[in-house]
């Protein structure tokens, strides 16, 4: 058993913090970040205080799975390292946490003591070529062997392709009648057992520290490699999914912190026209939404802390895990793309944490769920419960919801009107933008009554308000902007000025 494990976590945080310091200022520079790969030095040191420790039970050598630690630990690493923050993410929220739930006892054990004892890595695999979003349609698959389990297909943008030690794999049962049936199943996969071949590694935009590519499954699994699903295949992956993005707000905390003190140093330090860069209104502006940004991240993070148990069925909580993962992955992109604005060409490097936090935090918004069909869930999900009431007012359903009951007062006028036909889709992503803001808005207004820094509160809220404002309008707008047909027909606008 690692000593880390039996530290007091202040303890743990701040050796492990110390440790990442010393690391990315020295072994992994901004300009070795620029290099592709799995850097194995660098993650033999960080992964020796043995942080994915947090995820695992205490029973089996772990610290016990508290949330709030996870949560720690994640943001410890993204304030040096988004990649290696998301690369802890994948490994405790897609493999530890779904096994510690749902694998058999000596199964855990077995795969527990390889992440103690020898550093083991795994990750997740749901996604094929053809079947992103529509994960349930896969058509990896599996049938029932002498002693377990044969799959095969394929799936592609893996975290940590080829590179890690366990998968957890899903696929559907192949019936008597050659199909496949409508539920999945989840497996445990381990390197001895081979039959995953890497076919191809991906030139990813961002994140080079992981390796992402394409892999044929064609393997053979003992039949206790095969994970519980009491309640069905779909809820244990709702329950997954749900937690993990939860979780999100670990590893945008230490990243948008991060962000915020290079904003804060650049203008300071930075004259433009005589004067620090600091003093412009403008400036102050996007200062301020980083700041705020911060705030409501930290709130999610004690929305999480409590609402986040391994313990709990979080399959039917999509509301908040879908606003908290689109929200603050927005937050995320949003800050990378003020600090660039900041830092000028100076940001326009790969090797600044500027450029590169564009392209390492953009992929964010679209895995686990992309962010425009999530917000339509958000809008679908506050419809069909405005239904279930035959309430048609969103201003009366939010007046009383528990995720909005505290701050829908303040855009009663925007919000006071009903729903007498379907909207669009694009007024469904519209709409759920602002749901997702203004629930995010109620987990901030919670944190401040709880004692955090009420200047910092009010901020938050009036930026994230001015937001919500902002997109409502855009839902109450009449226009139907579509594709034009037959636009390669018109002239070109050297003719029109010719003729003229």
């Amino acid at each position: 058993m690692s000593v880390a494990t039996q530290q007091p976590f202040p303890v743990f945080l701040s050796e492990l913090q110390g440790r990442l310091k010393r690391l990315f200022s020295t072994m992994y520079t901004n300009e070795d970040a620029t290099k592709r790969g799995l850097p194995r030095e660098l993650f033999a040191e960080a992964f020796d205080p043995t942080p994915l420790s947090v995820f695992i039970p205490e029973q089996y050598g772990g610290r016990g799975q508290h949330v709030a630690e996870s949560l720690s630990m994640l943001e410890a690493c993204s304030y040096e390292s988004l990649a290696l923050s998301l690369t802890m993410g994948i490994n405790g929220a897609l493999f530890l946490q779904p096994v510690s739930k749902y694998a058999e006892p000596g199964l855990q054990e077995r795969v527990f003591e390889r992440f103690i004892n020898h550093k083991a890595i795994g990750g997740l695999m749901i996604t094929e070529p053809e079947f992103g979003s529509d994960a349930l349609r896969m058509r990896s698959s599996f049938k029932s062997v002498d002693g377990g389990y044969h799959l095969k297909g394929t799936k592609h943008w893996g975290g940590l392709t080829g590179h890690a030690d366990f998968w957890l794999l899903t696929a559907r049962g192949e019936t008597e009648r050659g199909d496949l049936e409508r539920t999945i199943s989840f497996f445990v996969w381990d390197k001895s057992l081979g039959g995953i071949e890497v076919e191809e590694y991906y030139p990813s935009l961002g994140l080079y520290m992981i390796p992402y590519g394409r892999s044929k499954l064609d393997t053979v699994l003992p039949a206790d490699h095969r994970l519980s699903a009491k309640q069905g295949g779909v809820r244990m992956m709702l329950d997954l999914l749900h937690r993990s993005r939860l979780q999100f707000p670990g590893m945008a905390m230490g990243y948008l912190r991060r962000l915020l003190d290079e904003a804060v140093a650049h203008t300071r330090a930075r004259n433009v026209g005589g004067f620090p860069l600091v003093g412009y209104d403008q400036v102050q502006d996007r200062l301020a939404e980083l700041q705020a940004y911060t705030t409501a991240c930290a709130a999610m993070c004690a929305y999480t802390s409590e609402a986040g148990s391994v313990a709990r069925d979080l399959s039917g909580e999509g509301l908040p895990a879908n606003s908290i993962k689109t929200v603050i992955t927005d937050y995320m992109q949003d800050a990378a793309q003020s600090l660039v604005q900041l830092f000028g060409g100076r940001g326009y490097r790969l090797d600044s944490i500027a450029g590169r936090s564009v392209v390492d935090s953009r992929p964010f918004q679209i895995f686990e769920g992309s962010n425009d069909i999530l917000y339509q869930q958000i809008s679908e999900a506050v419809l069909k419960r405005m239904g279930a009431l035959k309430e048609t007012n969103l201003f009366s359903f939010l007046n009383g919801f528990e995720l909005s009951s505290d701050v829908a007062d303040r855009f009663q006028e925007a919000l006071s009107f009903s729903f007498d036909r379907a909207l669009s889709q694009r007024k469904m992503v519209e709409l759920g933008r602002a749901l997702g803001r203004l629930f995010s808005m109620q987990m901030v207004v919670t944190f401040g009554e709880r004692g955090y820094h009420s200047e910092l509160v009010q901020s938050c809220l009036d930026i994230i308000g001015r937001q919500v404002r902002s997109l409502l309008c855009s839902v109450s707008d009449s226009s139907s902007p579509v594709l034009v047909d037959g636009y390669e027909e018109a002239r070109s606008w050297l003719d029109i000025v010719t003729a003229s």
